[in-house]
């Protein structure tokens, strides 16, 4: 029994496995039936789609072809049409330049006749001069058998008597105009100028050294001073001008021969004290600030000047050194009036003359602009002005009546002696100079300029009347020990070099500096 149930247990697993085998069999039959159906319908798809993108393709091309065809035949019209339009101006070319032939055909024929008739006019005239030419000879031989005396010597003789005579009424003539001229030219020119000084009426006014800086407490007093003297040193320093703090009631005196200087300083102050913060970094600032202000208001002045006297195109650094004369003084008058006067006085007095008024009041405002410039060559102030007129193209009759009002050149025009005698007749009145002041003011100019010729001085200061000099030097340029070596050789050269009453202090300041920006 066991040995049969074994039998059908090995038959059974027998029979299992042949299914199994044949099962396999065919799924993988199956299997591969379907993958071949997959296949076969991709391709389709892939050719069906290749078909439809050749297709469109094929399209695509004509119509880009068609494109390209229709912008090629849109360019060759464009070109034919602009080849007839250029046919179209040569025929109207031609046909003009035929009708301007014929025109030239038609004139020609015109200029032979008139050419013809000339040549017929010209026989004539030459066969009638034949026989004027005749007739005057035989004239002239008659005359010559009558008078004696032949055609030649007939002439002469009557030039040299009517040389003789004209020579005569013209001595006489001269003589009359002469006698005339001594009798009334001295009385002309003394009615000229004293009308002239008469139509001219300008206040005398004597520019000083000092200005007065009024405050309303003396509270003030010792803000502006700060503590230790911190505050008048540091404005002192800035501005170059000397602070005299008295007791005087409410007042503060700035003394300084420079006026842009006082003004400067004035103008500081006033801004310091009216804002109430007063300190060496404020007074720094408001120092910078205001010589910006002085420097436009020197523009402004200039540009007055010119308008109120109706002077035009003027350079504008000519306007600019016009607007300096404010600040600027000629042995101690004020110069902007000196030379506005100048120009009022040329002006009238070239009308007198007959001359152009405009030239001469342009002459005699610009005849003192050599005092001006910062510079300060060793030259005269008349060449110098010369010299920057001829810079900014003025007229030469101009730069020679600037040049010449002292007589350094040599006068080419008649405006040229009007602005030397006005010159004088503006300085000449009473009051209206003092040798003293410019001779002062050069003085303390030179000792400025001959401390500043050293290497690391930037500033140079001439205070108290010309009895200290202050020399600010680059503390990265020099050292203490320089400094003090410095200050000696100042001193020694002023020795050497400059006349000057009394003694002279030489303050040579060094500070350091070290300033950064917080961002």
């Amino acid at each position: 029994m066991i040995q049969l149930i074994s039998t059908s247990l090995g038959l059974m697993t027998g029979l299992c496995v042949a299914f199994l085998i044949v099962g396999f069999g065919a799924s993988y039959a199956l299997w591969q039936y379907a993958l071949k159906a997959k296949s076969r319908r991709i391709i389709s798809e892939a050719e069906t789609e290749a078909e439809v993108i050749k297709k469109e393709k094929i399209l695509q091309a004509k119509e880009k072809f068609l494109q390209l065809k229709a912008e090629h035949e849109k360019v060759i019209n464009e070109k034919n049409n602009r080849i007839a339009q250029a046919e179209s101006r040569l025929k109207q070319k031609e046909i003009a330049l035929s009708q301007k032939m014929e025109e030239l055909q038609r004139k020609k024929n015109e200029a032979d006749a008139i050419r013809e008739n000339l040549t017929a006019q010209l026989e004539l005239l030459e066969k009638k001069s034949e026989e004027v030419s005749k007739l005057h000879k035989m004239q002239v031989e008659q005359l010559e058998t009558i008078s004696g005396l032949s055609a030649e010597e007939a002439k002469n003789h009557l030039v040299e008597s009517l040389k003789e005579e004209a020579r005569t009424e013209a001595m006489s003539f001269i003589n009359d105009i002469m006698e005339e001229a001594k009798m009334t030219a001295n009385k002309e020119a003394k009615r000229i100028v004293v009308q002239t000084i008469q139509r001219v009426a300008a206040e005398t006014a004597i520019e000083n050294a000092v200005t007065v800086f009024h405050i309303e407490s003396d509270e003030m007093k010792g803000r502006i001073i700060g503590r230790e003297g911190r505050n008048i040193r540091a404005l002192e320093a800035a501005t170059g001008v000397e602070i005299i703090v008295d007791d005087t009631p409410e007042a503060i005196v700035l003394s300084a021969f420079d006026p842009i200087r006082r003004e400067i300083a004035r103008l500081a102050l006033h801004q310091l004290v009216t804002d109430g913060r007063i300190h060496p970094a404020r007074i720094e600032e408001m120092v910078e600030k205001t010589r910006k202000q002085v420097e436009d208001e020197i523009l402004e002045v200039g540009k007055r000047t010119a308008i109120d006297l109706g002077i035009h195109g003027l350079h504008p650094e000519l306007i600019r050194l016009i607007g300096k004369m404010k600040y600027r003084s000629s042995y101690g008058q004020n110069l902007l009036m000196h030379s506005r006067e100048v120009a009022n006085l040329c002006s009238i007095m070239a009308a007198e003359l007959g001359l152009n008024p405009k030239i001469a009041k342009r002459a005699g405002l610009l005849h003192d602009i050599g005092k001006v410039p910062d510079d300060e060559p060793e030259l005269p102030h008349a060449i110098l002005g010369m010299k920057v007129a001829e810079k900014y193209k003025e007229k030469p009759e101009i730069c020679n009546a600037i040049g010449a009002h002292h007589d350094e050149v040599e006068m080419t025009s008649l405006i040229a002696p009007i602005v030397q005698v006005c010159d004088a007749i503006s300085g000449a009145r009473p009051g209206a100079r003092r040798e003293v002041v410019e001779s002062y003011i050069k003085r303390l100019k030179e000792l400025e300029s001959l401390a500043l010729q050293y290497p690391g001085v930037t500033k140079t200061y001439a205070i108290q009347a010309g009895r200290e000099l202050r020399v600010i030097v680059g503390a990265e340029r020099v050292s203490d020990k320089e400094a003090e070596g410095l200050s000696f050789e100042i001193a020694r050269k002023i020795q050497n070099e400059m006349t000057y009453p009394g003694q002279i202090k030489i303050t040579v300041i060094r500070e350091t500096r070290a300033v950064n920006y917080a961002k």
